[in-house]
């Protein structure tokens, strides 16, 4: 999942961005509103957490111009105005959560998971090749009866190759999604990774899934 986090605060942009991090997401910062609607514009996100009160553009324009965009990612607003004059107005322009500030990152994380498992079922949350399983909602893996431990890059990783089974992933594409906008493609650290999985989810069993696509990138399915 990859989230975009449009904060000014640099001490709380690097706090939630880690915890994200940390969570296995994949996440892309703005320290301002033309950027961060730049990137809203231009890059796909599962979901957007969006400071009110920025630089250049706020918050409160940023929704209008996506939601005129007929972009529908989920947003939450983050902000320090507190009445509930100001959480109704926020969420009356479009903002599908409002958290107000000082919050907690667990709370924070909450609704993150809230909003994107919105609409979903226990059963449409779980990722099904051959007899490898990752469930979303409860972040198990198991390889048959075997429970796998990732680390939260490595579940990541294996989450985008499972939701993208039978297709061919290029490091571009992996890069973007599992790391984020920035990430150096020249470097080996989408190999490392793929090594590190093939061990854990592979190594140790048959059939293979993960295969690589010599010159082009990796595909995770079952081959008959």
């Amino acid at each position: 999942m990859r989230i975009l986090l449009v904060e000014d605060d640099t001490s709380v942009a690097r706090f939630v961005a880690k915890g994200l991090i940390e969570s296995s997401f994949s996440v892309d910062v703005a320290y301002n509103g033309e950027d961060g609607l730049h990137l809203a514009s231009e890059e796909h996100y599962d979901l957007i957490i969006l400071d009110i009160m920025l630089p250049a553009m706020n918050g409160d324009e940023i929704l209008r111009q996506l939601r005129r965009q007929k972009i529908t990612t989920p947003i939450i607003f983050l902000s320090a105005k507190d009445s509930i004059r100001d959480i109704v107005e926020g969420l009356d322009l479009g903002a599908d959560d409002y958290l107000v500030k000082p919050f907690s990152f667990h709370e924070l994380l909450a609704r993150v998971r809230a909003l994107l498992r919105r609409g979903r079922t226990v059963s449409s949350a779980v990722l099904q090749v051959a007899d490898l399983s990752l469930n979303q909602l409860t972040r198990e893996v198991r390889r048959g009866n075997v429970m796998i431990e990732l680390t939260p890059k490595e579940f990541a990783l294996l989450e985008y190759l499972m939701s993208n089974a039978g297709e061919v992933l290029t490091r571009t594409m992996i890069s973007e999604h599992v790391w984020n906008y920035d990430f150096d493609s020249m470097t080996n650290i989408i190999d490392v990774h793929i090594n590190h999985l093939r061990t854990k989810v592979d190594k140790s069993f048959e059939p293979k899934l993960i295969h690589t696509v010599k010159g082009v990138g990796y595909v995770l399915k079952r081959k008959d």
